[in-house]
């Protein structure tokens, strides 16, 4: 029950046999065990809940459990008893970051007390997948209020309902956001993965810093119905694991069309394709890469210089492995692009009508909220969401806009996104020279994407040395940058070119196995075998 690419020292006894201990455990390994009854899913969501309670008190990953989640278990335990199973996912728990509704016990609140009590008339898309494919919720992960899209003078990871997230590489380590407590949950084995959802870098950053593979979906993909938005244009929904092959399972349970979500109308396949069949060992071979070499060096700073070198080595990786490597495959627009301002005005706009459209689907709003206006009034007045210390101004600037996104002017703003990411961009970069994907750090790798809705894969490439000066973030309450800090290389493509994009990170991942090579400083220690037979 080993899988492919499984560290071989991290393993347990469970009834008399090795299997691997739950930071490093993969779905095949998880589907095997259930299968053949060598543990049950009450086994798994009472090690998961164990775990959860053993550092949740230091880390605040995780807002709330599900309530069900053993009731669930023993469900689908009866259903396999039966000799029913929904698939691959069939009884694991999975937890899902606490903007993404869910018709159950469990509040959703983006982490503002605003939306607390709040309910729902039905699963969200993505959440009624997961549940289709016998996944079992487990709970919430704590995250960035508002997906990052409240305050300037704020955390990574800090909401007023959740506490402060914290990673868990360093003590004190900043989880990046906005799904910062999706990626440390996953990162430490506190479920087999998680759901994250990014605007711009909201799984990719938080996937990098905690060790994990991330994919950001094409926007579209996945449906975003009854998950607390930011902009139709650039929201998505994807999964947070610690391998791809886990990442390319999640994502096949929650790709496909959705009516409510008239986005993912514009998918080209009525096919969700294989994501898992794509996790091919010789996936780079004959793939044309391409490096955007000016992207690196507008963005570099004083604490770039491991990830460089890392980012190097991983070219002569790729080429070893039969890619052709295109240099200067640049975002002919990149600095344009970092010193407008259209991108904010375009997420600002959007997130006037979308909130309020998310807000009229309630079916219970205690707090009365129904537009942004009132969410900022709720805020700036009731003492736990902690205003002025973590201010409105991204709100503010929203307000003060003076228009939404049916007004002409926002339309200028919107095209201007569309060229600094389109022929000025990553797609400009892709196709002057017939690329399957470009190639950056992840921490240099969102912003550009976001703005045409395009995916990104990111998986682990290193992390900062021991002699690494500690760095604090911005708001001064976690290190940013730390010796064992995790950082990560992303692959970019072409609208609807996930399966490539992770058959290009598998075929990296399997000859690098970075995951395994620096431990956190803080996991949980009940295992499988402290419960099975217990």
């Amino acid at each position: 029950m080993i899988a492919d690419g499984q560290r071989c020292e991290n393993l347990q006894t469970v009834k008399g046999k090795p299997f691997p201990n739950l930071v490093d455990v993969t779905v095949e390994d998880l589907s095997t065990g259930l299968e053949s009854g060598h543990f049950t899913s009450v086994d798994l969501v009472t090690a998961y809940l164990a775990r959860i309670t053993e550092v949740n008190p230091v880390l605040n990953a995780i807002t709330e459990v599900n309530p069900d989640a053993l009731t669930l278990a023993r469900q689908l335990d009866a259903m396999r008893a039966n000799g029913t199973t929904r698939g691959p996912l069939h009884g694991i728990p999975i937890i899902v970051k606490n903007n993404i509704a869910t018709l159950d016990k469990m509040n959703n609140t983006a982490g503002s007390y605003a939306l607390l009590g709040s309910t729902v008339p039905r699963d969200s898309t993505v959440a009624a997948k997961l549940r289709a494919a016998g996944v079992i919720i487990l709970g919430k992960s704590n995250l960035s209020q508002w997906a990052n899209f409240r305050s300037v003078n704020t955390s990574n990871g800090w909401s007023a309902y959740g506490g402060q997230v914290f990673g868990a590489y360093f003590p004190n380590q900043d989880p990046s956001g906005s799904s910062s407590g999706s990626g440390v949950s996953s990162s430490i084995g506190l479920a087999l993965g998680a759901l994250g959802t990014e605007t711009s870098g909201s799984i990719l950053s938080p996937a990098e810093v905690n060790n994990l593979v991330g994919i950001k979906p094409t926007v579209g993909l996945t449906s975003r119905n009854l998950v607390i938005p930011i902009s139709q244009r650039q929201d998505t929904v994807g999964p947070m694991t610690r391998t791809v092959k886990d990442a390319a399972y999640i994502l096949s349970a929650i790709a496909g069309k959705d009516l409510n979500d008239n986005y993912t109308l514009a998918n080209p396949s009525d096919i969700v394709p294989n994501y898992v069949a794509a996790c091919d060992y010789s996936g780079l071979r004959g793939a044309r890469i391409g490096i955007p070499r000016n992207v690196l060096g507008i963005s570099a700073d004083n604490t770039s210089a491991p990830i460089l070198a890392a980012f190097e080595a991983a070219i002569s990786t790729i080429r070893e492995a039969g890619a052709t490597i295109l240099e200067n495959a640049n975002f002919t627009a990149y600095q344009q692009y970092v010193n407008d301002g259209n991108s904010t005005i375009v997420l600002e706009a959007d997130f006037i009508n979308n909130l309020a459209e998310y807000l009229a689907l309630l079916t219970s709003n205690p707090q009365n909220v129904h537009s942004l206006a009132d969410v900022r009034g709720f805020t700036q007045n009731y003492s736990l969401e902690q205003y002025s210390t973590r201010d409105t101004k991204i709100w503010d600037d929203a307000l003060a806009l003076g228009y939404n996104n049916t007004d002409p002017r926002f339309w200028a703003a919107y095209q201007a996104n569309l060229f600094f990411g389109g022929e000025g961009g990553v797609l400009g970069a892709l196709d002057r020279q017939n690329l399957s994907a470009v190639i950056l750090p992840t921490s240099f790798s969102p912003g550009v994407p976001a703005l045409v809705g395009t995916p990104v894969v990111t998986v682990p490439l290193g992390f900062y040395p021991s002699n690494t000066t500690v760095a604090k973030n911005m708001y001064g309450n976690l290190a940013a940058t730390a010796p064992n800090v995790p950082f990560g290389i992303s692959f970019l493509g072409r609208a609807w070119s996930e399966a490539s994009l992770i058959s290009y990170a598998y075929a990296f991942e399997q000859r690098t196995q970075v995951r395994g090579m620096v431990q956190p400083y803080l996991v949980p220690n009940t295992e499988l075998k402290d419960i099975v037979g217990s």
